[in-house]
């Protein structure tokens, strides 16, 4: 959060629009990654007589406002950046390097710290960080690019194929989370194969209404109805 401002003093000093919109979009990370962090940590508590399947599709819902806080704000910074295209400012290329170079380290930093992570929601978070430390890059290059060329637009420009990357991305994983909250049936999994299976062990003579969904891209549930030979 405290980086996200940094940025957004540093975009205005520099006139770069792609700071700027790297601001935004870690601003939107920010509260969304505090979002993740407390929905995480709720998941993990027991099930009881309110949520009886437990806790953990709170941090499927942390990946859905993740990567909805990523979609809105790219689609502003494409929007921003086109409006800035066909009226260029004079940008600070040297400022633009400095606040570059802090980008790519504190991101990289942070991305370390969220690679150890194994669910939807904690891989939506490091994923931002790795499109971050790219996004730095970028601006990094951009400004390289500028103190040499003198031209501009290069920052605009930059900014757009950043967002871009970014919206690609969270349009990548949104089918996953809406697979989830929808009880479609995992992707690894084959209900005419298990069905096959369980009608092979002894006294079960057909099943019905066999219902797999996951509750969390890792938990996988199953109900279904046997009809045995034998009262026993």
């Amino acid at each position: 959060l405290g980086f996200s401002l940094f940025e957004l003093i540093g975009g205005f000093l520099t006139n770069s629009i792609s700071i700027m919109s790297d601001s935004i979009h870690d601003l939107g990370d920010s509260i969304s990654i505090g979002i993740s962090y407390i929905l995480e940590k709720k998941s993990s508590q027991k099930p009881d007589n309110k949520y009886t399947y437990g806790y953990a599709r709170f941090s499927v819902l942390g990946s859905v406002i993740t990567t909805s806080i990523l979609i809105v704000s790219s689609i502003f910074v494409i929007y921003t950046a086109f409006k800035r295209l066909f009226n260029p400012v004079e940008i600070n290329y040297n400022g633009m390097l400095i606040f570059a170079i802090v980008g790519v380290v504190v991101n990289f930093i942070a991305a370390l710290y969220t690679k150890s992570g194994h669910s939807l929601n904690e891989k939506s978070v490091h994923l931002h960080m790795i499109e971050d430390i790219l996004g730095w890059i970028v601006v990094l290059i951009g400004a390289i690019i500028i103190r040499f060329t003198k031209i501009n637009q290069i920052d605009t420009i930059l900014s757009i194929v950043v967002a871009v990357y970014i919206l690609t991305n969270a349009f990548k994983n949104l089918p996953e989370i809406l697979d989830l909250f929808l009880e479609k049936v995992p992707n690894n999994i084959d209900i005419e194969k298990i069905k096959e299976k369980l009608l092979n062990i002894k006294n079960i003579s057909d099943i019905h209404h066999i219902h797999i969904w996951s509750h969390d891209g890792y938990n996988n549930y199953a109900t279904l109805h046997a009809i045995i030979k034998k009262d026993d």
